[in-house]
């Protein structure tokens, strides 16, 4: 066998990196080796907090059923958030991201300004927002629903105007070549072919949010963490084992919906 078939045999090798590249390796193992360091985090510290975690664990068997019907509500205002920030969200996330896509901005001081605009929905966190809002508007599931359409926008922004980027331009140049209006060019040639990966999008915003606004709760917007934030103070376990039960149920319930929509979608 000669050398050069024994070669093609052979599994392929990494190549020798370049002393930059090493350098970027070795700083980046640094860095990394840094934040483990900075942080604490050690193998002791976890299994001396074992027993802690098994006494309140323990305290949530079994989880307490009293509040049962008080606590299904405050799911269904959960969902309600979700559902109506995600639609507010989707709704106005549509307009910017056209203004955000290159090929369909009417200038590139418009392009730039809506990235910024989705750029900074999407880089402030959700808790963030929810609370400027409840500064703004009070306590309610109003603030949460207003922090969950702000962050959506962020979130379905940037993927709208992906997808609109990646269509097609062909019926997009034939209709310009007629003398279509821009408008009309977006409804009809842009946005019938990302749809699809519109809607699977907004399904994913509706998952995020619905988990998003369990958090939201505990800052006071609203819904069902409020009640998990009063049970873990109180020090009622069990009552917290049933709430994070229901918020699972939610969570899956509203994650296998959307599974099933988007196989049917794409």
């Amino acid at each position: 066998m000669t050398d050069l078939a024994r070669n093609r045999l052979l599994p392929a090798r990494l190549e020798r990196p370049s002393p930059l590249a090493f350098l970027a390796w070795a700083v980046t193992l640094a860095v990394l080796v840094h934040a483990f360091t900075a942080v604490g985090l050690s193998p002791m510290r976890l299994i001396e907090g074992l027993p802690n975690i098994g006494r309140i664990l323990g305290q949530m068997v079994p989880p307490d059923l009293t509040r049962l019907p008080q606590i299904g509500l405050a799911v269904l205002e959960t969902f309600q958030m979700a559902l109506v920030g995600t639609v507010i969200g989707v709704t106005l996330s549509l307009p910017l991201a056209i203004l955000a896509t290159r090929t369909l901005s009417p200038h590139p001081v418009v392009h730039v300004a809506a990235r910024a605009v989705v750029s900074f929905c999407r880089t402030v966190p959700d808790l963030v927002w929810a609370l400027l809002f409840v500064i703004a508007v009070g306590l309610g599931p109003v603030a949460g629903t207003l922090a969950i359409a702000v962050d959506c926008i962020g979130f379905c922004g940037r993927f709208f105007a992906e997808a609109m980027e990646e269509t097609d331009p062909g019926p997009r140049e034939a209709l310009s070549a007629l003398g279509a209006r821009p408008l009309g060019i977006v409804f009809s040639a842009v946005v019938p072919q990302a749809m699809p990966s519109f809607i699977a999008t907004a399904l994913f915003a509706l998952e995020k949010a619905t988990r998003s606004s369990v958090v939201l709760g505990l800052v006071g917007a609203g819904g069902i963490g409020i009640e998990l934030k009063v049970a873990m103070d109180l020090f009622a376990y069990d009552l917290a084992a049933t709430i994070i039960l229901a918020v699972f149920a939610l969570v899956i319930l509203v994650e296998q919906v959307g599974s099933r929509l988007r196989a049917r979608i794409i």
